[in-house]
């Protein structure tokens, strides 16, 4: 009897172990399957991730070459408007230039007036003079 409960013994011992042996090979699937989907689940934020970063790289460059353009186009409007401004300061110039000579031709023209009016009166008293002398 000792040896026949020693038997049932052994028999439930190497049961247990076989079902505790099955349990801890489902629980090792179990977590092998629960890692591999939390692992799957952060690759797929990781892949998102890293697609948009993809997407943000591209659209810096793009926005780089944008403002390296825009940058130059400045350039040149400045370059433009600074000439336009100086062709306005020689037009000015000119302007100036032309009105100060205007004056200056006016000042001559008035003063050959004037001279010329004087010689002309000057000429008329000698001629009456000339014509008051011969009279008497």
């Amino acid at each position: 009897m000792l040896s026949r409960l020693l038997k049932e013994h052994q028999s439930k011992q190497n049961e247990r172990k076989e079902l505790q042996e099955g349990r801890r090979r489902e629980a090792i699937t179990a977590a092998t399957c629960l890692t591999e989907a939390l692992v799957d689940h952060l690759n797929v934020g990781v892949a998102k991730a890293y697609v948009n970063q993809r997407k943000l790289d591209h659209e810096v460059k793009t926005l780089q070459v944008q403002a390296g353009q825009f940058s130059k186009q400045t350039g040149q409007w400045i370059s433009m408007v600074e000439g336009f401004n100086q062709a306005l300061k020689e037009i000015g110039d000119v302007e100036n230039w032309a009105r100060s000579i205007e004056m200056d031709m006016r000042t001559i023209a008035t003063a050959l007036e004037y001279v010329h009016k004087g010689q002309l009166t000057s000429c008329g008293r000698t001629r009456q003079s000339i014509s008051n002398k011969s009279i008497f």
